[in-house]
């Protein structure tokens, strides 16, 4: 097995979802929208996931919409909460977002006019520029909780108190899809009206995710179909999928105090061992900030593209940023807007641990990274 490295893009599936996933991939196959007995086990099975994840995210069991993951949370938050806003016809329509969003947020605050807010060198916004942004017309804003390529923390609750005090009537939405699997988003994302989840970042399936929709926040419906999810979200369920996005949630809730110490330790014995034995090597962003699974390093003088093909060879799996922008010759408009040259943001490789890495991943990263490094230095 390789050492994997790659968390930030999928994290493996965890044993409990998928065994809460088996059943209804089996004998209960039933559409949660229908009337007779295995429509009605599939809906209580889809209502006791709900509560579940209700509990996790802060919210009521009501207020959790379904979704096919986070990049469709997100835009359903953005275009949906945009959609009301226009209808209303109200004097607050203007967006606002920070500079170094994922995609799934990004395109569509630019497809919206957004103005973008700039972030410091470490990665965390910057108050001051936010603060002088907002204005009484401002009616949504979004700001990410986690960035999913350097794995810094904001400071949403400072941040959601500043748009309150400035811009009274806004929106606010957080894309949460990166911190799942380290925080606790009841608290972490308690004041935002509007969270985006996606649950194989922590170790749930791909193609399912959730939105927090607070009482109380207008939103317009995206796709065109049928009434499920209270009108919101229309489409079958994907009642396996809701069932290991909860058991997966729980089971990171249960276990996130050790595998914050855990991989933290990981993640610093990589960092460390890194800056020791390898020249010219510095890390993306120094703040403490960050979640543990976030080791975002810059080789100087080395291309990300060549030194990940070597890597692979040795059998160590890591990236050069979000997954969804793979194959893209664009250097990461994350590491642009921290300030890297386009020239140094191709020298960035992102190591992203998780609830597998281990040590054994560790010391292999760390006899490989070395000698690829210096083999392409050398050619």
């Amino acid at each position: 097995m390789p050492a994997y490295f790659d968390h930030a893009a999928t994290s493996p599936l965890r044993p409990e979802a998928l065994g809460a996933m088996l059943p209804y991939l089996t004998e209960h196959y039933g559409n949660p929208s229908g009337s007779h007995a295995p429509a009605r086990r599939a809906r209580n099975a889809v209502e006791e996931a709900r509560e579940t994840l209700a509990g996790h995210l802060g919210c009521r069991p009501g207020e959790v919409v379904f979704t096919s993951g986070g990049t469709e949370s997100c835009n359903l938050a953005l275009f949906g909460a945009h959609r009301a806003l226009a209808e209303a016809a109200g004097p607050a329509t203007a967006v606002l977002c920070s500079v170094f969003e994922h995609r799934a947020v990004l395109d569509v605050c630019r497809e919206l006019g957004a103005l973008t807010v700039p972030v410091g060198a470490d990665g965390l916004l910057l108050p001051e520029e936010l603060a002088a942004a907002l204005h009484p017309g401002v009616g949504l804003v979004s700001v990410m909780l986690v960035n999913n390529e350097v794995g810094t923390i904001q400071p949403l609750p400072e941040l959601v108190d500043l748009v309150r005090e400035r811009s009274p009537a806004a929106v606010i939405h957080t894309d949460a899809v990166a911190a799942g699997a380290w925080l606790d988003l009841a608290t972490a994302t308690a004041t935002a009206d509007l969270v985006s989840v996606g649950a194989h970042k922590f170790g749930g399936p791909k193609g399912v995710g959730a939105l927090v929709v607070r009482e109380g926040t207008r939103l317009h419906r995206v796709l065109r179909g049928g009434s499920q999810e209270r009108d919101r979200r229309p489409g079958t369920h994907n009642v396996a999928g809701i069932m290991g996005m909860a058991a997966a949630l729980d089971a990171a809730s249960a276990r996130r105090e050790d595998e914050w110490r855990r991989v933290s330790a990981l993640r610093d014995r990589l960092a460390e061992g890194l800056l020791e034995q390898v020249p010219g090597v510095t890390l993306t962003s120094q703040t403490t900030a960050r979640i543990p699974g976030s080791c975002h390093v810059r080789f100087a003088g080395v291309d990300q593209e060549e030194l990940l093909l070597l890597l692979d060879e040795a059998g160590v799996s890591a990236s050069a940023g979000s997954a969804c922008a793979s194959g893209a010759l664009e250097p990461s408009h994350v590491l642009l807007a921290m300030g890297l040259s386009p020239a140094e943001a191709r020298q960035a490789v992102r190591f992203s641990l998780g609830w597998t890495t281990s040590s054994d991943d560790v010391e292999l990263a760390l006899s490989s990274v070395p000698k690829a490094v210096e083999r392409l230095r050398r050619s």
